[in-house]
């Protein structure tokens, strides 16, 4: 373990992505002590450029809900040592790799009776055929 740190010290790629992990790591650990209960698992804190933290989000209204919550956000980051003027926040849009299934609908025999007789009696149009149709989801 200290050959790893060691390597990651002496070379300066390395250095510089250790600090970066770092401050990353420090600043979402302030960003959780100070956002509300209810926004810690919604929210990530992320990059500081140009004195601005990006703060990211799961959906856009969460985002509204921290974007009114911003003026007390900032005073509290800047006494727990951040030095930003702006915070902004960004929707973070969550992929899935997997679709929900389908759930498989089908009819009671009663249903499917009575759908058949209308279907019947609605022969030849266009209403009649899609009754038809439905009615042999049993």
């Amino acid at each position: 373990m200290q050959l790893l740190h060691a390597i990651f010290r002496n070379n300066a790629n390395f250095a510089a992505l250790t600090d970066k992990a770092k401050t990353l790591t420090m600043t979402q650990k302030i960003w959780s002590e100070i956002v509300p209960e209810a926004f810690k698992s919604a929210t990530q804190a992320g990059n500081i450029e140009h004195k601005r933290l990006t703060v990211y989000v799961v959906n856009g209204a969460v985002a509204a809900k921290i974007k009114l919550l911003l003026p007390s956000l900032l005073t509290k980051l800047k006494k727990n040592g951040l030095e930003i003027s702006s915070i902004r926040v960004q929707v973070q849009v969550q992929a899935t790799s997997e679709r929900p299934e389908k759930p498989n609908r089908s009819l009671s025999e009663a249903a499917s009776k009575d759908l058949g007789s209308l279907a019947e009696k609605l022969e030849g149009t266009a209403l009649g055929d899609v009754l038809k149709r439905l009615s042999k989801r049993v």
